[in-house]
């Protein structure tokens, strides 16, 4: 088993880019570093790599520089791949063969947003739990199943160190900062950049529902208990006994709150999560059916039709272009 990491010992970085990166994400990844030199003195340095040591777009269409060709990319203590739209497209056999050179010179190696594909694609995430944006949770945990994804912010498992789009990986930085500067530098560096607070790595990044105006614990958990049985749905009944209410008080608080019975808030998961697995992964309809807890094809393609207004197939057959996956 790999040896966990000193993050307080990382000082030098290099940021992988990825075609079609998520700007905001390495922005923030690179910025926290920054601030953390203006407030303590230079501490960190950090480099943008990439397979060719030629740049690349971003998702916005812009691009940050000046790169390096990660071969000859001065040393560094680890290597974080930075994703964004398409990941699937952007990474190819040279990116997955230089992940695997530097994992077996034992470097330690992360991500950010869908970063995390590469090194999963490369057998590098086997084993270890990992942070990806919450729009490619549902296609990656089918394709990768040797690696435990989860709903989290960022994660640090040993030598891996993974985390998902938008601002997040500011809250990621900071606990490598924390680690060597200590939490008074990381108080001053939120203060810096207008922020409440720093968040930790095992905040969920994606609600099942959003907060309700008096908040109700019974509906979170409902919802939560809903997200993680999507293959196999409970019963309405099955899900007022684990969360310690009645059928009836169920779907008051569901109705109340979200406008929608408790079924139905199911299947809206279920599906929503069946469009994500046609948008973003090459599993065959049926496969996606039985992932999202559908008995049989038919009915699948039935509610799948009354939900969006079109047929499973045609998200293939006609797919729409993924937003910036950093939100």
């Amino acid at each position: 088993m790999s040896a966990a990491v000193d993050l307080g010992a990382v000082t030098r970085f290099a940021f992988l880019t990825l075609p079609n990166y998520s700007m905001i994400a390495l922005s923030a990844a690179v910025e926290a570093l920054r601030m953390a030199n203006y407030l303590a003195g230079e501490t960190y340095a950090w480099q943008i790599v990439t397979a060719d040591g030629a740049g690349v777009s971003a998702s916005n269409g812009l691009a940050l520089g000046p790169t390096r060709l990660l071969r000859e990319a001065a040393p560094f203590d680890a290597l974080l791949v930075c994703g964004g739209v398409d990941v699937r497209h952007a990474v190819d056999r040279a990116t997955v063969e230089a992940l695997r050179r530097l994992a077996r010179a034992r470097t330690p190696l992360g991500s950010l947003c869908t970063g995390a594909f590469a090194l999963a694609e490369a057998g590098l995430l086997d084993g270890y739990r990992c942070a990806v944006h919450w729009e490619n949770l549902a296609a990656v945990r089918e394709e990768f199943d040797a690696v435990e994804f989860t709903d989290d912010l960022f994660v640090v498992d040993r030598d891996r160190f993974t985390c998902t789009g938008g601002a997040a990986p500011l809250d990621m930085m900071a606990r490598f900062i924390e680690a060597r500067l200590g939490s008074e530098t990381v108080r001053r560096l939120s203060e810096q950049f207008v922020l409440d607070r720093l968040r930790g790595g095992a905040e969920p990044q994606h609600p099942a529902v959003p907060p309700s105006p008096r908040g109700h614990p019974a509906l979170s958990e409902a919802a939560q208990l809903m997200r993680r049985t999507l293959s196999e749905p409970l019963a309405v009944q099955a899900v007022a006994s684990r969360v310690g209410l009645s059928v009836r008080q169920l779907e008051r608080l569901f109705r109340h709150h979200l406008g929608v019975g408790p079924a139905e808030f199911s299947m809206r998961l279920r599906l929503d999560h069946a469009r994500a697995l046609l948008r973003q992964s090459d599993l065959a309809v049926t496969a996606v059916a039985v992932a999202c807890g559908f008995a049989s094809p038919p009915h699948f393609s039935a509610a799948y039709r009354r939900r969006f207004g079109r047929p499973p197939r045609a998200e293939r057959a006609s797919p729409i272009r993924q937003p910036e996956l950093a939100s």
